[in-house]
């Protein structure tokens, strides 16, 4: 995707398709939002490389004023194309513009004066990557040329309504820049900020696996104002969660328990928090898992 303004409509069709995370209640909050470890997400934007022919690809090769050397051929599985006059050319692994200097120079040499020659990607068939989780089109896609991350969530349709706004790359082949292998990050619900833009814009490679993540909860009950199913936004606390749901009604206990089930071995857990020594920074507020239960109980008096 190329220009500024086919971007920002690529941009506002992606926003428009992520859905806000209010859908299933509202989303909670955490008492102060964690910074995002800046080893995890793109601070300016990556250069896209030219996009490199491999087998499998379909290339248009046009010759001007020599229509029967012009056709349309199959990158073989040796890497090679098949032409008249040149026969087999190697050219897997070269970018358009070196394919095209290639034959040139290949039919200046023995064949034509001056020749004048085209190259064209028909069909994209030769790279891949996966988009899996929460898309409205998962599978694996073609590679077109150069390929931002926004690019694929176009076409796979944005996000369900089940997503989360989270995503995860990770590179099968090779590292992100400083050697990562996972790059995470999650855009806004309400407006696209500067960082987001950057990331949409992340390079994607063939063998990229693109997952979208699901939201996940933590329902808040008893004597609390607004007992309910919340997200679950970064690192929310006991706390965090409680003031989501307005806080302790007036018979809310400040002993809080908090039910846990492993999903791996389906094991119950219950712990206990004193809001009181929370406060006081005499005890930690415990971060919530997906699926935990917050239980505030009536005050005995």
């Amino acid at each position: 995707m190329s220009g500024l303004p086919r971007r920002a409509a690529a941009c506002a069709l992606l926003l428009a398709a992520l859905p806000a995370l209010a859908a299933d209640g509202p989303p909670a909050k955490p008492a102060s939002p964690p910074p995002t470890p800046a080893a995890t997400v793109a601070t300016q934007p990556t250069a896209v490389p030219e996009y490199r022919v491999g087998p499998g690809d379909v290339l248009e090769v046009v010759v001007f004023g020599n229509d029967d050397l012009s056709r349309s051929t199959n990158v073989q599985t040796s890497g090679t194309i098949s032409l008249a006059l040149l026969g087999d050319v190697n050219v897997a692994g070269l970018t358009l513009p070196e394919i095209k200097t290639k034959l040139t120079s290949l039919l200046a040499r023995d064949y034509l004066v001056n020749p004048q020659v085209d190259v064209k990607v028909k069909e994209y068939q030769s790279q891949f990557v996966t988009l899996i989780g929460e898309v409205n089109s998962p599978g694996k896609k073609p590679l077109r040329g150069r390929t931002r991350l926004i690019d694929m969530l176009v076409e796979a349709g944005g996000f369900t309504p089940r997503a989360s706004g989270e995503i995860v790359i990770s590179r099968v082949e090779g590292t992100f820049a400083g050697g990562l292998k996972t790059l995470r990050m999650r855009l806004g619900s309400a407006a696209l900020t500067p960082q987001d833009q950057v990331n949409l814009e992340i390079a994607l490679q063939s063998g990229d696996i693109i997952t979208a993540s699901p939201k996940h909860y933590v329902t808040v009950e008893g004597e609390v104002m607004r007992p309910n199913r919340y997200v679950l936004e970064g690192d929310l606390t006991v706390s965090g969660a409680i003031s989501s749901a307005g806080g302790l009604t007036r018979f809310g206990s400040q002993d809080v328990k908090v039910r846990r089930v492993d999903l791996q071995t389906g094991q119950t857990t219950i712990f206990a928090v004193d809001l009181k020594d929370v406060r006081r920074g005499k005890a930690v507020d415990p971060p919530l898992l997906p699926n935990d239960v917050v239980s505030v109980s009536r005050r005995v008096f």
